[in-house]
């Protein structure tokens, strides 16, 4: 008798930590927002560096292509989505989700999917981001539209720290590092993963929203990490803000929009940086409350030298104090 055929009832999942392009996969998938940022230009200027004049999708598109020596991925999914500036939360589980299905369709024998994370690196709420993007693997996953053969999916993070943050909320939500896949018997997500990931992407922009005004600077990644998104995300609420070396385009009206859109504004003052004030400015002009805080009152120009400010010197201080605030203003979650 022939051996039986024994049916996986999951996908493992799992973060790591690592070069996506030094990563073995089946296939790597990369984002086309209508322009070209990170990983996305490096395997495109490396594919047409090797003379590959490939045609990237228009969004929600998708484009396969075979890889090169130096990409460890066997086979390059290029997915279009719209520009970066319209790319949230809700796009990022679309993403996902097409991903997964144009897998299904096109590359049925894939075994092994490697991604990236997408969302933070311009400014999105990290946990936000990674959610959606977990929410639209999963809604492929249980809905069946997954390829044939699928045994893992891999989303890599060059950043160690970001990387470690990342892995403690997939096992937050998938203590077993799996997905059940349609059909299956077992459903081991509890019905707090269960409503975190309907939540995902869906429901993200009905959620109240800090934006944080300050430079994106290595010297300042513990300030904003610990000082300031620890106590935003414990009160509740997402964290945003916006790397203005990111973008290409009209990048002050993303600002802007995230600005007016937000039920706060917290600003370090910390290096009287110039485009923090210029962000402080419009959201005193649109009337968004906000709370400044500095290092020290000699950092303070002389427009906001009559304001309150909370001033730290350490950054569990910083912490403290802005717990504190946010729920002297009683933010609605």
């Amino acid at each position: 008798m022939p051996p039986k055929k024994v049916t996986i009832a999951t996908v493992d999942i799992e973060v790591k930590e690592g070069d996506a392009l030094a990563e073995q996969a089946d296939v790597l998938v990369l984002k086309h927002a209508q322009a070209l940022y990170g990983v996305d230009a490096l395997v495109v200027d490396a594919l047409r560096t090797a003379g590959r004049n490939i045609q990237l999708p228009e969004p929600w598109g998708a484009c396969l292509e075979d890889s090169l020596p130096a990409i460890k991925a066997s086979r390059l999914l290029f997915i279009g989505v719209p520009p970066l500036l319209e790319f949230g939360y809700r796009e990022i589980r679309t993403f996902a989700l097409h991903a997964i299905a144009t897998l299904a369709e096109k590359l049925p024998k894939t075994r092994h999917v490697l991604l990236t994370v997408h969302g933070p690196g311009y400014g999105l709420d990290e946990i936000e981001a990674f959610e959606a993007e977990l929410a639209g693997l999963v809604d492929a996953v249980r809905a069946g539209n997954y390829p044939e053969a699928l045994q893992r999916i891999t989303i890599i993070e060059f950043d160690s720290r970001r990387a470690k943050r990342l892995a403690k909320t997939l096992v937050g939500l998938f203590p077993e590092h799996t997905i059940s896949k349609t059909g299956a018997s077992d459903q081991p997500a509890s019905a707090k993963t269960i409503e975190r990931l309907r939540a995902a992407g869906n429901a993200s922009d009905e959620k109240a929203r800090v934006f944080v005004a300050m430079p994106f600077k290595d010297e300042m990644y513990d300030t904003y990490y610990y000082g300031i998104e620890k106590p935003v995300k414990a009160a509740g609420l997402l964290c945003e803000r916006a790397d203005l070396t990111t973008f290409t385009g009209d990048v002050l009206e993303w600002v802007r929009s995230r600005i007016r859109s937000a039920h706060l504004v917290v600003a370090d003052l910390t290096d009287a940086n110039p485009n923090v004030y210029l962000e402080v400015g419009y959201a005193w002009g649109v009337g968004i409350p906000t709370v400044l805080v500095v290092k020290s009152t000699d950092h303070l120009k002389f427009d906001v030298r009559g304001q309150r400010c909370l001033v730290y010197k350490k950054i569990k201080e910083l912490e403290d104090l802005l717990t504190v605030e946010l729920k002297r203003l009683h933010i609605d979650t």
